[in-house]
């Protein structure tokens, strides 16, 4: 069993709008919206290089990275901390195409367009909750 839960997969395919924290090489914090992050198996996600220059760079420079997925309306998510490698030309690149091209439809006309697959090895995974959840006060009570 891998580090991914069957909910983690589930939130990660049923959120279209997922954040991708890096770091840039001065060491300040970068943040871009990734539409392309898909499960690969138990202990990887991945998303791909369609219009990502910012992001690559401080692949290249740092593989460090972290995936924040959030479904606003339950206000939970998770977060994945990991390190990635990046693919291109290869077997796993066209293994990726292949299945965007029959995947959910809010990829399947992006595969001509990949760049680079960035393969996330997962190495912690945790629940992201707004603190709203966690009872703090709010108008002289506790949010439910």
């Amino acid at each position: 069993m891998g580090i991914l839960t069957d909910e983690m997969k589930l939130a990660l395919a049923e959120q279209r709008l997922i954040f991708a924290a890096t770091v840039c090489p001065d060491g300040t914090p970068n943040l871009s919206p990734k539409g392309t992050i898909m499960v690969w198996d138990d202990d990887h996600i991945l998303f791909t290089d369609l219009a990502s220059p910012g992001t690559m760079r401080n692949l290249a420079h740092n593989p460090s990275i972290e995936i924040n997925t959030l479904d606003v309306f339950a206000r939970k998510g998770y977060r994945f901390k990991g390190t990635v490698a990046v693919h291109a030309g290869d077997e796993l690149e066209k293994a990726v195409k292949e299945r965007m091209r029959h995947g959910p439809s809010n990829v399947t006309g992006l595969a001509d367009s990949v760049r680079a697959v960035v393969l996330i090895r997962v190495e912690q995974a945790l629940p992201l909750i707004s603190p709203r959840l966690l009872g703090r006060r709010h108008r002289g009570g506790y949010a439910p």
